[in-house]
């Protein structure tokens, strides 16, 4: 602020004393008056430059330039996870809060991810004979009532609609937070004799669940899944079934999303609602906790007698039909965000991976510009010829730096960069996600098309094959063998799973979860040797159990 000090001629002069005395005192409280301004106005600029400095910042960054090297969007990991997930989701533009609490927008790099998952497992449900089909959103609420362990176990999930077109409805209806009820009430018109079995469907649908405590991707009040439903003759086939379905989750996890999973049984207490038994397989985040990735229900013929769902046998006997039921959800992908990611971000398993191969060219003078192009252009069509999935980045408003470190983030397992001295040696460089820095990168790769595209596809199976090796090993080292319950008190404490035999009850169970937060996760399917004693009872104990806390 400029401060202007303007003297009027002869004014002085025609004072006298007293007024000059006055007019003294004036100028006094004036200075003071004058400072306190100048303090504020200061005070003010100062408050204003961070934000004049951060909006600055962010423009820079956003035009591909500025910041100080290292500066990052995104929490590290190891610092705090749950504001690092959060980080990841929003900064790689996978989704966004919706306008009601607890839902999501899943924006369309989160979405590519969810239609990998539809597609793997969608190609895998119709080769193992099963038809896709949609079942109506609105469940009479007295459907959920007939099986009473269904609606006791859904109840404070559900949402309902009492009024309709302006009136209220003669009977509440809920929105579909799973479809067994609705299934069933159509498999008891269609099932009508042996021939009619096994009958074999899947829907992809959303569902909803009234959660308290939400999560993008992991647990929100409305989710996309898919549901499996299918009716047998005998318990037999029901439960092959049951088993079946829960080993193509497993393939996938694994050589898909290379995540890998236990395969197990749930217990009594952490079953389906209405199920005779679930199966389930469990994968370990990068915080160590559980992510129940997806299950299989053998349902028996629980819905089946709450429905009627009967079919005539060979003998002319009435039956009722054995069931099965299993999902999974867009869970899935935050478990391979949380499975994968580091401290930059995503990283995402090429099988997986909405984009496997960036390429970035480098042009610093308009007069190699023309070379540059030909030469990406060239590399980004034999890629597309052999089925990658590639992207070539021409844009001119970022720098290469701005789009190594956006590329990274967003867990693009490989990385093309061309420029001119590249163009002259018929040569570019390569790098790969899942190793950081310059031992991830490769010079002189050669740009001949067949050599450049075998080498590409050869990197995509190593970052594929090394991303769940890694996994692997992270969760085996934080699985802990336990023979007592202090030691799964101890283990669960340094937020490690624990293993070891088990032949507790349900009160049992329940005291472990309410003492540790840890719950009975499965008994895997491949049982270790164990001394065959409770850890917790000393009685005789047929199986090992897995304890985690978990999501």
């Amino acid at each position: 602020m400029q401060l202007t000090r303007t003297i009027v001629p002869g004014c002085l002069r025609l004072c006298s004393a007293a007024q000059r005395a006055s007019g003294r005192q004036l100028v006094r409280r004036g200075r003071v008056a004058l400072s306190t301004v100048a303090g504020e106005v200061a005070t003010e600029q100062q408050q204003q430059q961070p934000k004049q400095q951060k909006q600055k910042q962010q423009q820079k960054q956003q035009q591909g330039g500025g910041g100080k090297k290292g500066e990052r969007l995104v929490t590290p990991k190891s610092e705090d996870f749950s504001r690092w997930y959060l980080d990841v989701v929003r900064e790689c533009q996978l989704a966004d809060y919706g306008p009601v609490r607890g839902t999501m927008v899943i924006r369309p790099y989160g979405y590519a991810l969810w239609e990998g998952v539809q597609s793997h497992l969608d190609k895998a449900f119709k080769e193992t004979g099963h038809q896709n089909a949609y079942f109506p959103q609105l469940i009479p609420y007295s459907f959920l009532a007939k099986e009473a362990e269904h609606v006791e176990g859904f109840a404070p999930e559900l949402a309902l609609v009492t009024k309709g077109g302006g009136k209220d409805l003669e009977e509440p209806l809920v929105v579909r937070p799973t479809s067994e009820t609705i299934v069933n009430h159509m498999f008891a018109q269609w099932v009508q004799s042996y021939r009619d079995l096994p009958l074999l469907l899947n829907q992809w649908a959303n569902v909803h669940r009234w959660e308290m405590r939400t999560r993008p991707f992991v647990r929100t009040l409305e989710f996309l899944w898919q549901e499996g439903h299918t009716a047998h003759a005998t318990p037999e086939e029901a439960e092959e079934e049951t088993i079946r379905m829960l080993r193509v989750y497993e393939d996938f996890a694994c050589n898909v999303a290379a995540m890998p999973v236990i395969a197990g049984r749930k217990s009594r207490i952490e079953s389906f609602a209405g199920a005779n038994c679930t199966y389930t397989i469990e994968a370990m985040m990068g915080d160590r906790k559980a992510l129940q990735a997806g299950t299989s229900h053998n349902l028996g013929d629980n819905f089946a007698k709450a429905f009627g769902t009967r079919y005539l046998d060979e003998a002319g006997q009435l039956q009722y039909v054995h069931q099965s039921s299993w999902g999974v959800s867009t869970r899935m992908v935050g478990g391979i965000i949380m499975t994968h990611g580091d401290d930059a971000g995503l990283r995402l398993p090429p099988r997986m991976a909405p984009i496997q191969v960036v390429i970035v060219p480098i042009i610093k003078k308009e007069a190699d510009a023309e070379g540059v192009m030909a030469a990406v252009q060239g590399l980004e069509s034999a890629l597309k010829a052999a089925g990658v999935r590639v992207l070539l980045d021409a844009t001119t408003d970022k720098t290469p730096g701005w789009k190594f470190n956006q590329y990274e983030m967003k867990g693009v397992p490989v990385r093309v960069e061309v420029g001119p001295r590249d163009v002259e040696q018929n040569a570019c460089v390569v790098a790969r996600r899942d190793v950081p820095g310059k031992e991830g990168k490769q010079f002189g790769v050669p740009m001949e098309a067949a050599a450049f595209v075998a080498h590409v596809q050869g990197l995509l199976e190593e970052v594929q094959a090394s991303l769940l090796a890694q996994a692997r090993e992270f969760r085996d080292a934080n699985i802990v063998d336990v023979s007592s319950y202090e030691e799964l008190q101890a283990a669960v404490a340094e937020g490690k799973w624990a293993r070891g035999p088990w032949a507790g009850s349900d009160d049992d169970e329940r005291r472990v979860k309410e003492e540790t937060s840890a719950t009975l996760r499965c008994f895997p399917f491949e049982q270790p040797q164990h001394s065959g004693v409770c850890f917790l009872t000393g009685a005789p104990a047929k199986e090992v159990a897995l304890f985690a806390k978990a999501y």
